[in-house]
């Protein structure tokens, strides 16, 4: 709904929330788009541009709405973004929001940026204030201005995003779980809103259930990661969880797998299983085909889980993934209902701690 998951590349975190992004190989005209970049704040309004499109000519909407399309689509993440599931009138909306989430995480995390994140970030969150205003002139605010309008979204959904962008320059430990939920409510949780207020759903029950799906998307993501995290310098795990167990960051970064680490990563994921659980309600309470879309991406996200979980939390020698199969498999299991899968999947997160 989780950079849930509108969603992180395979690292980022746009990737866990409620219908966000399928492994696509990058297409062409990103290439084209990517090549004249020079992170500066003067020519921000160049970077993501079509390489086709003739220079100082005003997108129309129509042209915006496609940038945002193809920026989609050139991305893999894991769950998919604007499915078939998704009405047709609803996708151009879902790439708009998208395309935004995903140049703001690039400025967060891709090398090119590196030592300018913030002043982009910033810059980024003033271009949005400016659609906000109806002075959009770069495509993904001409195409997200029309979507603002259309479903009236609020602005701090987005501000949120960006929140949680800029806490990835800043941020790269956390003490306690809490704070890593406080992170996860801006880096995920308003993309599930954002997707409920697509589909004209605004109540704040729903709102929290969202929430815990999407949540539980992320943190399921940061177990999965573990690797890749610490490649970025990143450690989601929380201080006092390692502590507790007497766990060095120094035997993290040297992947120490053992008894100690089995026991710090037990409790978290079970925790994650519970907010899956208390969020899985959502899927119940919505209509379709919003109801297929939130099964298919909790049952992925759960499976994640439950596979960093039946890997004895071994997440050094081998990252969890979904398989062709598993796609298939959840696929017709979103339109058909979980059967008796939320009780075994309970079970088994109740035994990992007992």
């Amino acid at each position: 709904m989780g950079r849930c998951a509108v969603t992180r590349s395979c690292s980022s975190r746009i990737e866990n929330p409620l219908i966000l992004a399928v492994r696509i190989p990058t297409i062409t005209s990103h290439d084209k788009a990517r090549e004249p970049l020079t992170a500066s704040i003067e020519n921000i309004g160049s970077f993501y541009r079509l390489g086709d499109h003739p220079a100082g000519e005003r997108w129309t909407v129509e042209e915006a709405y496609e940038f945002c399309r193809n920026l989609t689509y050139s991305h893999y993440e894991n769950f998919p973004v604007g499915s078939l599931l998704v009405p047709k009138r609803l996708r151009p909306h879902v790439h708009a929001i998208y395309a935004f989430a995903r140049a703001s995480d690039d400025f967060a995390d891709e090398e090119s940026y590196k030592g300018q994140r913030m002043d982009l970030l910033n810059e980024w969150e003033r271009l949005l204030e400016e659609c906000y205003e109806g002075r959009a002139e770069h495509p993904i605010f001409i195409a997200l201005g029309e979507t603002v309008k259309e479903f009236e979204l609020p602005i701090d959904l987005f501000k949120g995003l960006l929140r949680a962008f800029k806490m990835d320059v800043t941020v790269s430990r956390y003490e306690a779980f809490e704070q890593v939920l406080g992170y996860c409510r801006y880096s995920a949780n308003p993309v599930g809103r954002l997707i409920l207020h697509l589909f004209d759903y605004k109540d704040e029950e729903l709102f929290a259930l969202s929430d815990c799906i999407c949540t539980a998307l992320q943190l399921a993501n940061f177990w999965q990661d573990v690797t890749i995290d610490l490649k970025k310098d990143r450690i989601y795990i929380p201080k006092d969880e390692m502590k507790r167990e007497r766990y060095g960051e120094d035997e993290l970064f040297a992947h120490v797998y053992d008894e100690r680490f089995r026991k710090v990563l037990a409790p978290l994921a079970k925790r994650t299983w519970d907010l899956f659980d208390q969020g899985y309600p959502l899927v119940e309470r919505v209509a379709w085909p919003l109801n297929a879309e939130l099964r298919f991406t909790w049952l992925g996200g759960t499976t994640i889980l439950a596979r960093v979980a039946e890997n004895d939390f071994n997440v050094f020698d081998r990252r969890p993934a979904l398989s062709k199969w598993d796609f298939i498999k959840w696929g017709v299991r979103s339109l058909t209902g979980t059967g008796s899968i939320r009780r075994r999947l309970a079970a088994f997160f109740q035994s990992i701690i007992d």
